[in-house]
C-alpha cells in the first residue's frame, strides 16, 4: 500500500481505505480461483495496482466520464482507477464468468458504486464510452478493430476519446498503422520501480 501513497499523495482517507482491503481481497480469492499469477501476487500493489494507475498519469478523467475495461480479469486496470475517480463510471467485461464473479465480490467488498462487472464479450457491447481502457489482451491493431465503435464522439475530458493500452515490451510493429496519431509514454518516467522499465501507455485518440 505504501507504493500507492507514494505516487498519489491527495488520497481521501476512503480511497486509502479502498487500496488497503483491494489486495488482501484480491489475494483471498487468487487462492481459491487464479485470476493473477501466483508468482505475481507478492508484488500485486506494484505490478497490477499501481500499474493499472499508471493511466492517471497521463489522464484525470474528469467527473462523468464513462470507461470500458475490456478483458478485466481480476479487475485490473478497471477497479484501481475506479477507486481513483469516484466520480466516473466503469463497466469491466471478461467472457470468463469465474473472472467476473470475483470483480463483483471485490466490488462489493470495496463498496465501490461506481463500477459494474460483466461476463460478455467485447463484440457485443453496444454502449458508448469516453474510454475503452485495457492491459494487452491481444494484439493492438485487432484490439483496436473490436473496440473503436464503443467509443462516443462527445469530449468532454482534456485528451479526445479513444482507447488506453497497458503494454510491455516492444511492439513497434503493431502501432505502425497508427503512427501518425497514437501516443506512447515511458511509465519509467512516472514510477521508478525496476518492473515498469519497459511498460508504456498507448494512448490513440478515436473520432478526433
Amino acid at each position: 500500500m505504501d507504493i500507492i501513497k507514494k505516487y498519489f499523495t491527495n488520497l481521501e482517507p476512503r480511497q486509502i481505505g479502498q487500496f488497503e482491503k483491494l489486495g488482501p481481497v484480491v489475494t483471498e480469492w487468487n487462492e481459491k480461483i487464479n485470476v493473477i499469477s501466483r508468482k505475481d501476487i507478492e508484488a500485486l500493489y506494484e505490478k497490477h495496482i499501481l500499474h493499472s494507475l499508471s493511466i492517471a498519469k497521463i489522464i484525470s478523467f474528469k467527473p462523468g466520464s464513462a470507461i470500458l475495461d475490456v478483458g478485466t480479469g481480476g479487475g485490473f486496470p478497471g477497479i484501481p482507477l475506479a477507486i481513483l475517480f469516484p466520480n466516473c463510471r466503469f463497466v469491466l467485461i471478461d467472457s470468463i464468468g469465474k473472472k467476473i464473479k470475483v470483480v463483483q465480490n471485490i466490488v462489493e467488498n470495496l463498496e465501490l458504486k461506481n463500477v459494474t462487472a460483466i461476463q460478455t464479450r467485447v463484440e457485443e457491447v453496444r454502449e458508448m464510452f469516453d474510454f475503452v481502457v485495457s492491459r494487452a489482451v491481444t494484439a493492438f491493431p485487432d484490439f483496436v478493430g473490436l473496440v473503436k465503435k464503443n467509443v462516443s464522439r462527445n469530449q468532454k475530458n482534456s485528451r479526445p476519446n479513444g482507447i488506453i493500452y497497458l503494454k510491455g515490451g516492444d511492439f513497434h510493429e503493431e502501432i505502425k498503422p497508427f503512427k501518425q496519431i497514437v501516443e506512447v509514454t515511458e511509465i519509467k518516467l512516472f514510477f521508478s520501480e525496476p518492473y515498469f522499465e519497459t511498460k508504456k501507455i498507448v494512448y490513440l485518440p478515436v473520432n478526433k
